[in-house]
């Protein structure tokens, strides 16, 4: 029996038919892997003939240690779970790409560092209560596994060509990859948050991705000098390799996911326009 079947039947419910002996079975397993000590596996031997009587109550008035507890359940497995189901719902050309990527079963949760962000802080929650108009278990799942998210403010542009207002208005956060909660080889799915107002400006990198925006109106524009086209949320956007594309975010925070189906690790550059000032001054209505 291992640890953590056996924390389980520590806490068998109270009252089934043999549950008391169940209870002692599973700290008898714990004693001999030297989790409990000899005084809180007398408690359980005193209790095993009586199904309806509850040993931590006998160990709170003897003053003894608690009953150990298995680990909460964590909140990343049911956000990939959640993010693996839309982003199957949906088509474009790299659909295949994606789907290859995604398995059902993401493997053993791995830690990750994380903290506080700022941008995530002022922004997260409004993009939230958008996605919860339309799809409240996906804004549910983000919401519960947030905090446990590495949410990163991306400084490999060069600030003066990527635009002050993108370098501190943006975070992005990976849930599948070389350094996510899940494991994957060249491989990402994460979110990517942005500000209202903000332009992220054209660029383009060798790693193939999709745009999946939970949030909308946006802007977008496929090369310097072409018409930026407003797109509502959920309509996906796959960018080629070396695709250039540029977002201008309306009024609702961005809130994305997205995947690089390969090359993850080439940096992406930016595509220098000669228009950027004049679109910083838009606004999406």
């Amino acid at each position: 029996m291992d640890e953590a079947e056996a924390i389980r039947l520590l806490h068998a419910p109270l009252g089934q038919p043999g549950s008391g002996r169940v209870r002692y079975g599973a700290a008898m397993a714990l004693w001999r892997a030297g989790l409990i000590g000899p005084e809180v596996l007398e408690v359980y031997r005193v209790a095993s003939a009586h199904d309806k009587r509850d040993p931590c109550v006998a160990l709170a008035d003897l003053g003894l240690p608690p009953a150990p507890k298995g680990r909460e359940p964590s909140a990343l497995l049911p956000l990939y779970a959640a993010a693996r189901a839309y982003l199957l719902t949906l088509n474009h050309p790299g659909a295949e790409e994606v789907r290859a990527g995604l398995p059902a079963d993401p493997g053993a949760e791995q830690a990750v560092a994380h903290g506080r962000n700022a941008v995530v802080d002022r922004w997260l929650g409004p993009a939230l209560e958008a996605v919860a108009a339309d799809k409240p278990d996906l804004a549910t799942a983000i919401a519960g596994a947030a905090a446990g998210l590495d949410w990163v403010t991306y400084d490999a542009y060069p600030r003066d060509r990527i635009g002050a207002a993108f370098a501190a208005g943006h975070a992005f956060a990976s849930i599948l990859g070389e350094a996510a909660p899940f494991a994957a080889r060249d491989f990402e799915l994460g979110l990517f948050l942005i500000a209202p107002g903000v332009l992220y400006r054209d660029h383009h990198h060798p790693a193939p991705e999709l745009y999946a925006p939970l949030t909308g109106p946006h802007g977008w524009r496929f090369g310097p000098g072409r018409p930026v086209v407003t797109k509502p949320a959920h309509q996906p956007i796959w960018n080629p390799p070396h695709q250039p594309h540029l977002t201008l975010v309306g009024p609702v925070p961005f809130l994305s996911l997205f995947v690089w189906t390969r090359d993850v690790n080439d940096p992406a550059h930016v595509i220098d326009a000669d228009d950027w000032a004049r679109l910083e001054g838009m606004r999406l209505g």
